[in-house]
């Protein structure tokens, strides 16, 4: 059975127009994807909502440490502050989040799926036959 958590924050957009204005976003996680995070950002107005997935080691990684390559990258910001760099073809983001909800989710997301244990709670025949349809 998957079990998943998400929790919602003011983020910054700091090389943005608007350095200091609060976005709202998500951090969610499912056991049943269980190497991966996705930051959301509800739609707003005519804009449609946005969701980036990438690692969660990742995002555990670079709290502490420069990490990643490509379209995502993570490091740590000013005290108090990750920083989360999206590249897409539009562009480039750089996202601030609070460092003490990343910890608290990352804290979560452990507790539901283990460093090591994530190959447990893939549901490899149901990817297989979804594939197969």
């Amino acid at each position: 059975m998957a079990v998943a958590t998400c929790w919602s924050t003011a983020v910054t957009l700091p090389h943005s127009p608007h350095p200091h204005l609060a976005v709202e976003a998500g951090l969610h996680f499912d056991s049943a994807l269980p190497y991966a995070v996705r930051l959301v950002f509800p739609p707003v107005g005519r804009l449609d909502a946005v969701e980036w997935v990438f690692g969660r080691d990742l995002l555990n990684e670079g709290r502490l440490a420069p990490a990643g390559h490509g379209d995502v990258t993570v490091r740590p910001g000013a005290e108090g502050e990750v920083l989360v760099t999206l590249r897409g073809g539009g562009g480039e983001a750089v996202v601030n989040v609070p460092a003490e909800i990343v910890t608290g989710f990352l804290v979560e997301c452990y507790a539901l799926v283990p460093a090591g244990r994530e190959h447990e709670h893939l549901d490899v025949d149901g990817l297989v036959a979804r594939l197969t349809v």
